[in-house]
């Protein structure tokens, strides 16, 4: 058993896990790390969306977890089925995370925190590419409550130049805005020269 432990957490990254008592305690660990409930598409799309998970072992685990009482399965704030873990989930997770690579779970988690970041940026940033008759403007918008914090139009010459000033953006949009906001309010009016020569 050791020797097959010692295999795994050397395997590469990429390999897919291929075995539903590894999958249950990978899983159990996510939504153990994440610490809330976590909608069955989303679970769905972070877990095969990695490439080192199965979607016919996803299902069978997933299924095995709810079954087993390790989650349930009730409705998120949005009205959507999620998985909430219990007790025993917990255990598994904390008990038993060290039969699962930590690549491995690294890997999963990391997933997840980047699907969640995501899916608040796209809620507090739009974007959108508006064709000019010589380019394109990225238009970023900065959303809160009632009002824009900011409504900016950035131009490019092309849609893909467009696009890639998007997926900038997208990748810290606090960040953008806190540029911009940084940037106004240290610019200032050029010193001249007035020296007599």
């Amino acid at each position: 058993m050791q020797d097959e432990n010692i295999r795994r957490m050397t395997e590469n990254i990429n390999t897919v896990i291929d075995d539903i008592p590894t999958l249950n305690i990978l899983l159990c660990y996510l939504l153990y790390k994440i610490d809330k409930p976590v909608e069955v598409e989303q679970l769905y799309e972070i877990a095969i969306g990695t490439g080192i998970v199965n979607y016919f072992f996803y299902q069978e685990s997933v299924n095995y977890l709810a079954e087993n009482g390790h989650v349930i399965i009730s409705e998120s704030k949005t009205g959507n089925p999620c998985y909430i873990l219990q007790q025993k989930g917990i255990e598994c997770a904390k008990q038993l995370r060290k039969y699962v690579s930590k690549t491995h779970r690294d890997k999963l988690v990391l997933a997840a925190l980047r699907y969640f970041a995501r899916l608040k940026n796209e809620q507090e940033i739009k974007i959108e590419y508006i064709p000019l008759e010589k380019g394109y403007y990225t238009h970023v918008r900065c959303l809160d409550v009632g009002d824009d914090l900011m409504d900016l139009k950035l131009y490019a010459p092309d849609m893909t130049q467009a696009q890639i000033i998007g997926e900038r953006i997208m990748l810290d949009p606090a960040g953008f805005y806190g540029k911009v906001v940084e940037l106004a309010l240290s610019n200032k009016e050029p010193d001249y020269d007035l020296t007599d020569n």
